[in-house]
């Protein structure tokens, strides 16, 4: 039983390294260190209790900092054939395709280009074709790692969209983690296998 919470300390730090979001990082790294320090406390190991007691002491003061520290978004608007929107999807080419196939990387002349700006770092890109009815196409939203814990896609749709009156968003599906961040954003599956969301008043 002792050697199993040790594997599962181990695992949950391992696990941890692994996580894009830095929140998640340090929420799971917290975890295993107190799993850790409790570890190295039933075995007498005091020096493993005691470096990992300071790991989880340094990762709750991050932890507090993260979540008390003001962020800024903006909202920067491009052509679509603008020369740092050209290096962004190709920088980024790989992870795009994962998350969403279907992105041709042949932005058009009609397309809502948007960056949005974290704390002034282009965190994330959305590529839009406006539809009659006052709705939108989202061809792609794209967060980069290290800002993918839904703070880009609030400020997107909840707070950008809203103000230009937008009432339905449709988006194509993307991969299994692209539609769950979907649902987390509140967009729906559809009958025609893309996913929508009903802009709330």
């Amino acid at each position: 039983m002792t050697e199993l919470i040790g594997y599962v300390a181990s695992v949950l730090v391992a696990v941890s390294l692994m996580m894009s979001s830095i929140v998640k990082l340090r929420i799971i790294n917290f975890i295993g260190s107190v799993i850790f320090t409790i570890y190295g406390i039933i075995i007498n190991a005091y020096p493993v209790a005691l470096v990992n007691g300071f790991i989880a002491i340094v990762n709750i003061y991050y932890l507090a900092e993260i979540f008390s520290r003001k962020e800024y978004f903006d909202i920067l608007e491009v052509k679509h054939d603008s020369d740092f929107l050209g290096y962004f999807l190709k920088f980024h080419e790989r992870e795009i395709k994962k998350y969403i196939p279907t992105f041709l990387f042949d932005p058009q002349p009609d397309w809502t280009i948007i960056f949005v700006l974290r704390n002034s770092v282009p965190a994330g890109l959305v590529c839009a074709e406006y539809l009659p009815g006052d709705a939108l196409l989202v061809k792609l939203d794209y967060v980069i790692p290290g800002y993918r814990d839904f703070k880009v896609g609030r400020f997107v749709f909840q707070n950008y969209f809203k103000k230009k009156n937008i009432k339905r968003i449709i988006s194509e599906p993307g991969n299994k983690a692209h539609q769950k961040y979907l649902k987390k954003m509140g967009f729906v599956e559809t009958t025609e296998g893309k996913y929508e969301l009903i802009m709330q008043d």
